[in-house]
């Protein structure tokens, strides 16, 4: 039976957009398993965390001013990066850990 779990920040989305995203969710789980009979046996978990447990970049999420932080600050390292890594040694010479 195939099982997925969401987890979501608590109160983002309403509980009709919940049933539908589980019903998409389902959709696309019948669609990759190839058959129709498969839908009675999807399993959707959608749960709502607190937004006091939710951190990004090692920040605490702060909504969509976290969003723009995020993108912010990921626009200054992609701009910091010397030429374009592909393995993990060059990520690490092209944008060293700061300490």
């Amino acid at each position: 039976m195939p099982f997925v779990n969401v987890k979501l920040v608590e109160g983002v989305f309403s509980t009709e957009e919940k049933h539908a995203m589980a019903k998409a969710l389902s959709d696309v789980m019948v669609r990759f398993e190839g058959s129709e009979a498969f839908r009675e046996v999807v399993w959707v978990l959608i749960e709502e965390l607190h937004p006091d447990g939710w951190h990004i970049g090692g920040r605490p999420f702060e909504g969509p001013k976290s969003l723009m932080e995020t993108l912010g600050k990921s626009k200054a390292t992609y701009e910091a990066i010397d030429g374009k890594p592909t393995t993990r040694q060059e990520w690490a010479d092209a944008l060293p850990v700061r300490s």
